[in-house]
């Protein structure tokens, strides 16, 4: 290990030139978990993984710093000597080993300004990670981050970000032939206990990186706070944007379709503290997650998306492809509760509804699919065993319906299900995290 951190350290001094070096600072975690899925009609998932990430910081002056963390994600019984006769390593798979998770240099208060400047790669959390986050929050972890120019104007009671990010690369021109994030978003907290923010986030995909080429506008507010033990937070957005060269269903084969987005989604969620014993806080929320104007002809092809997910951190299924959810209406209510200082427990009952059903062309002889997904339960409980360990657990169960079946709600609303009608979903899942 302590070869390992002077490494980092060496290649943090590389990155920053010959600045005096003053500090560095060394830290990580690491996960680890077993996970049990039963999909009824589909195939059962169980498995244990571990998450590692180990980073160091240097700083180099006041304002002045770098930072690398490099990450390992892995399967118990992948990439290690399984052969028990032979002691061969026949599993390793060089291709998923350490990685660079974040490598950036950041300069703060340029020329006497609350001017923060962050580039390389790293992780881009806002709001509640509604839709730009860093993939820690969903059941499985495998975190997510982004090669990315961040300027920060950062005033005593308001803030704004400017992000520009590279989401893949093709060596053509530049600022075209790829694909592209750009960012700017503001936050305000003039008012105590209350953050309302206001953003612009633009991906430009000229190469077709998914499918089509792409260019999707998202824009949207959000408040949050508390009255007292009232807490409240809502988010709305609006994507505005276009893709090309989506062919007709015309039989001949002549022109595109017109394809676009124009698509709302909105997600609230109230609560209420108790000062009593156990401190519970009852809560209840609402998520639309619109599913566009589907295409009901045979001939044209021509459709409104459903609202895209982006880089969303937020899941409402344990079961239905966590953060790719869309074209849902998730009415949720719970109880969070502190029996200790160190025990949280949280009980979530949801209602998943499709907002907009599939419905074959009449050409086929379809009609229009149910829209009752189901009903979730998921009970869980986070115990801090000590200040840098934690142990946690949960298990969920999906009362399914007539709706799992054929509806376009994963891929954000792109994918149908594959599960089947009345479906019962059972997962279980526990784990560790110790941070350092």
């Amino acid at each position: 290990m302590r070869k390992f951190c002077l490494g980092i350290a060496a290649v943090l001094f590389a990155a920053v030139g010959m600045a005096e070096l003053q500090e560095v600072r060394v830290g990580g975690s690491l996960s680890i978990a077993g996970w049990y899925y039963d999909y009824d009609s589909i195939e059962t998932d169980a498995y244990y993984d571990q998450w590692i990430r180990l980073n160091a910081e240097a700083k180099f002056s006041e304002n002045v710093s770098a930072f690398i963390e490099f990450d390992s994600y892995d399967v118990w019984g992948e990439d290690f000597r399984s052969d028990y006769l032979r002691g061969l390593d026949l599993r390793a798979d060089s291709s998923d080993d350490v990685e660079v998770y974040q490598a950036y240099i950041e300069a703060a208060n340029l020329w006497n300004t609350p001017l923060r400047l962050r580039v390389g790669r790293q992780e881009l959390m806002f709001g509640s990670e509604w839709l730009i986050g860093n993939n820690s929050n969903a059941s499985t972890v495998f975190g997510l981050s982004f090669d990315a120019v961040r300027a920060t104007w950062e005033a005593d009671t308001w803030s704004i970000d400017a992000v520009t990010a590279k989401l893949a690369e093709r060596f053509g021109r530049f600022a075209q032939d790829d694909t592209d994030l750009y960012m700017i978003y503001g936050t305000c907290r003039a008012l105590e206990d209350h953050e309302f923010d206001v953003y612009w986030i633009y991906v430009r995909d000229d190469l077709g990186t998914v499918a089509y080429p792409v260019d999707l506008h998202t824009i949207g507010i959000r408040a949050a706070g508390s009255f007292g033990n009232l807490d409240y937070e809502a988010e709305f957005a609006w994507q505005l944007g276009e893709v090309d060269d989506v062919p007709s269903a015309c039989p001949f084969g002549f022109g595109d379709a017109d394809v676009d987005y124009d698509t709302p989604g909105l997600t609230a969620t109230v609560g209420y503290t108790f000062e009593c014993c156990w401190t519970p806080r009852p809560f209840v929320g609402f998520t639309w997650l619109s599913g566009g104007d589907p295409d009901h002809s045979a001939w044209s092809n021509d459709r409104t998306l459903p609202f895209n997910r982006l880089f969303s951190d937020v899941s409402y299924s344990e079961f239905l492809y966590f953060t790719e959810l869309s074209n849902v209406l998730v009415y949720s209510a719970g109880l969070d509760l502190q029996p200790t200082e160190c025990l949280a427990l949280s009980l979530v009952v949801s209602k998943l509804e499709v907002d907009e059903a599939y419905d074959n062309p009449a050409l086929f002889g379809g009609g229009k699919l149910d829209d009752d997904l189901g009903w979730e339960m998921a009970v869980s409980a986070e115990y801090q065993y000590t200040e840098d360990l934690l142990f946690y657990a949960t298990y969920a169960h999906l009362f399914g319906d007539d709706g799992l079946a054929g509806n376009y709600v994963v891929s954000s609303g792109l994918s149908p299900w594959d599960g089947s009608a009345d479906d019962d979903y059972n997962a279980v899942y526990a784990g560790m995290e110790i941070s350092f």
